[in-house]
């Protein structure tokens, strides 16, 4: 894989180019590793925040008591704003500018997507700390690559990705509830979200002046050239995200949370299949609904959690009847699943665990009635980010580093694909391929603009 670069553009740019692809060649290790000091806690990282409004500007405030050396976006308004909180900052438009800076220590990642492996990966291979926003990546490539790059440099870096969820109680006493083998043998967890996604409308819409204050063609960075129109970007997430060239729909955005507890509690790695449902394939827009099925064979180990096992997603309207008609009869009155809007079912052979963010339930509730719960095993988190500041500072590593939240976007990605394809494939991981459908595999990965790569 090559720096990510751009063709063309002024001297700086070049110049940038040239100590960019320097950097990659060398694989240079941190610039800055706190961890050599004497009391690297009270030592302050220099962060580029690449994305400052929106979500951006949540990860800017959880990383705030840090130094926020750069603020880079391309809506020159938004930086205007939080420069006017980050005196000292620099603002630019243009990430690329910033990776070969030796001033910088890591960067906090909040763009679009289809930017997410570009960013982190060229900041992975100048030595930076990287926390990036999810999903991790826009293509199953991406994540895989995202993976690969950060092994290389595990103990040098430190690497997160934006689950937030991972650091709270009630995720680590439903992995305890899961582990401890209260529910026996789980075989089966059932993941949903009550989202759905409006229909895109036009494929290309008409052209609009560009703003002077907004870098159009950074926004774009790899995917494919068009006139500017606001509508392609305005609203944010939920506007963006809609479409397969810039996001990954429902699956890919709450998919990041919401199966990751699974993930963590039944230590999935790789599955063997995938299959997708829901309405027809659209080439420009992400489904409205769907129900994913993803199969893991045994793990490891000799615990209920390692059971072969399935995983299974919905999502939208449809998605939420076809889980409570599957579901429902399975735990009875011990809960409604008409108000949970999101969730995650752990059926074991003795049981079903319905938990989200903030709550759990036990069903039969009265079979666990008299049961102890676990003795709790997983200590309670610094804080989201500080868990990422502590890693950079100390040389330790996050638990959600980009090894694991590597593997957990590559699963979920997985099932857009299945969907686009239109079929049940069989998904070998270690060749990066399906075996039963060659024509699939392109949609493994995607196509980048000229000067924008990975």
């Amino acid at each position: 894989m090559n720096p990510i670069n751009k063709n063309g553009g002024d001297a700086s740019r070049r110049h940038f180019i040239k100590g960019c692809a320097i950097a990659g060649a060398a694989a240079l290790g941190p610039v800055h590793l706190l961890g050599a000091q004497n009391d690297p806690t009270q030592d302050k990282l220099n962060i580029a925040v690449v994305g400052v409004g929106g979500r951006g500007g949540s990860n800017l405030n959880g990383c705030s008591g840090e130094n926020i050396y750069a603020l880079c976006d391309i809506n020159k308004s938004t930086t205007a704003k939080a420069k006017q909180r980050f005196k000292d900052a620099i603002v630019t438009t243009d990430w690329r500018t910033l990776i070969d800076d030796p001033k910088i220590d890591a960067f906090v990642v909040s763009t679009a997507d289809h930017h997410h492996a570009l960013v982190s990966i060229a900041a992975m291979r100048a030595g930076k700390h990287v926390y990036c926003e999810k999903p991790l990546a826009h293509t199953v490539c991406e994540a895989r690559w995202m993976q690969d790059e950060y092994k290389k440099r595990k103990g040098e870096i430190a690497t997160q990705m934006g689950t937030q969820i991972h650091a709270t109680g009630n995720y680590r006493r439903a992995v305890e509830i899961v582990q401890s083998g209260m529910l026996g043998a789980v075989t089966e967890a059932h993941v949903w979200c009550s989202r759905g996604i409006s229909p895109v409308g036009q494929s290309v819409l008409p052209q609009q002046p560009v703003p002077e204050t907004f870098d159009w063609d950074v926004w774009l960075g790899p995917a494919a050239d068009r006139a500017y129109n606001k509508s392609y970007w305005s609203g944010g997430n939920l506007n963006w995200n809609r479409r397969w060239e810039f996001g990954n729909g429902v699956l890919g955005d709450m998919g990041s949370h919401l199966i990751d507890l699974p993930y963590w509690a039944l230590e999935l790695r790789r599955p063997t299949s995938v299959v997708s449902e829901g309405p027809e394939p659209d080439p420009v827009g992400c489904p409205p609904w769907q129900q994913v099925t993803w199969e893991h064979p045994a793990r490891d180990g000799d615990g209920p959690h390692h059971a072969a096992c399935k995983v299974v997603w919905y999502h939208g309207s449809e998605g939420m009847k076809r889980r409570a008609a599957y579901l429902q009869p399975k735990i009875g009155k011990d809960t409604d699943l008409g108000k949970w809007g999101i969730g995650v079912a752990f059926i074991g052979d003795r049981g079903v665990l319905v938990t989200d963010y903030g709550k759990m339930v036990l069903s039969p509730s009265v079979d666990f009635a008299d049961v102890p719960r676990p003795e709790v095993s997983i200590e309670p988190s610094l804080g989201h980010y500080k868990e990422w500041i502590q890693a950079a500072k100390t040389g330790g590593e996050s638990l959600c580093n980009f090894d694991y939240s590597g593997a957990l976007i590559e699963h979920n990605l997985l099932g857009n694909v299945a969907h686009r394809a239109g079929k049940k494939l069989q998904w070998d991981a270690d060749s990066l391929k399906f075996t039963n459908d060659a024509a699939a595999n392109s949609l493994l990965t995607k196509s980048y603009r000229d000067g924008w790569s990975v």
